[in-house]
């Protein structure tokens, strides 16, 4: 009992440098786009999110709880598991980060998660119905309605404007961006950040510093804080592949992209599901791409993206699992 204030702390760390690093590996599902398309500078549309991220973190706790209590069984899950599960997470978002590819910070955290429970208890730790219902179910669904949505409001967009002067129309979308980006950021911020007020509620919970898995105001505020902090530093190489390689863009696809994804992003939070930002964001951008016709979209780019978020859960997973067994040799699991 004596290293589990220790140990607990450690988790709250590692959540808090995960949220941080979610910030700035995220930063671009928020403002990519509007950012290729010159409707906001590079740095007010960084402070833009940053502010957003942190209002839409008090959106709701549905999908903390998700996490929380909903995907693994509370008895089963250790400190030693939650630091894991972090680590495995970090690690993958730092070496995406560094490939530039946007790859799933909310996924690599499932997937963490997952890898650590089941080598530490094995598949009596899942709860298999919140799983399939809260995750696996929101993981394929999401990037297909990103896409189905972004590709049926980009043609409707096209009929709607097909008369109007190209200049003006464009000029007019521009603005419109500015506040669909705003609408992006505060709908990350909604779901994102609960992403780690459910795994520090968990740790808590599995500490005995809490009776029940609800949400304290201030981890509330510590994840809004982190998330916005890193959303601020600016995850400038997704960026460039978010804005530029996928799609070439115009104001009028980056606020089709980004009204479609925040609505998705936002509708899952409120029904407790820890969507992938970036599976819809770029879903949602290969949607309206793709209204230009099969040349819209680079499909190269498109592949390596997919090949991340396919390889996402698992690689995070056998992290988490390796560093369980490490903790477990020296008696910290």
């Amino acid at each position: 009992m004596e290293g589990i204030p220790a140990l607990l702390l450690v988790v709250v760390v590692l959540a808090v440098a995960f949220d941080y690093i979610n910030g700035f590996h995220d930063t671009a599902n928020a403002i990519a786009t509007s950012v290729a398309t010159r409707a906001l500078h590079p740095l007010h549309a960084v402070g833009m999110a940053a502010a957003f991220n942190f209002i839409g973190a008090f959106a709701g706790t549905a999908v903390a709880k998700t996490i929380g209590s909903g995907l693994v069984e509370e008895a089963a899950t250790t400190q030693g598991v939650i630091i894991a599960a972090l680590t495995g997470a970090i690690v993958w978002n730092l070496f995406t980060w560094r490939l530039g590819l946007p790859s799933s910070s909310s996924h690599a955290l499932l997937g963490g998660l997952f890898g650590a429970t089941l080598i530490a208890a094995g598949t009596r730790g899942f709860k298999v119905e919140g799983i399939v219902g809260k995750v696996i179910v929101p993981m394929l669904t999401s990037p297909l309605l990103g896409f189905a949505i972004g590709f049926a409001l980009m043609l409707s967009l096209y009929w709607l404007f097909r008369r109007a002067p190209r200049r003006p129309a464009s000029a007019g979308f521009r603005r419109l961006q500015v506040l669909s980006a705003g609408y992006m950021a505060f709908s990350h911020g909604s779901n994102d950040a609960q992403k780690t007020m459910g795994i520090i509620t968990l740790a808590l919970f599995s500490a005995g510093v809490i009776d029940e898995v609800a949400v304290p105001i201030w981890v509330v505020v510590v994840a809004a804080t982190a998330l916005s902090a890193g959303t601020a530093v600016g995850g400038w190489r997704i960026m460039r592949t978010m804005g530029h390689r996928v799609a070439k863009l115009e104001p009028v696809h980056g606020f089709a992209a980004e009204t479609t994804a925040a609505t998705i992003i936002f509708g899952a939070a409120h029904f407790g599901m820890p969507v992938s930002t970036t599976h819809v964001i770029s879903s949602a951008i290969i949607g309206v791409g793709s209204a230009r016709g099969p040349r819209g979209v680079r499909w190269g780019v498109a592949r390596d993206i997919l090949v991340a978020w396919i390889l996402t859960i698992p690689a995070s997973g056998t992290v988490a699992a390796l560093v369980w067994l490490a903790l477990n040799v020296v008696g910290a699991g």
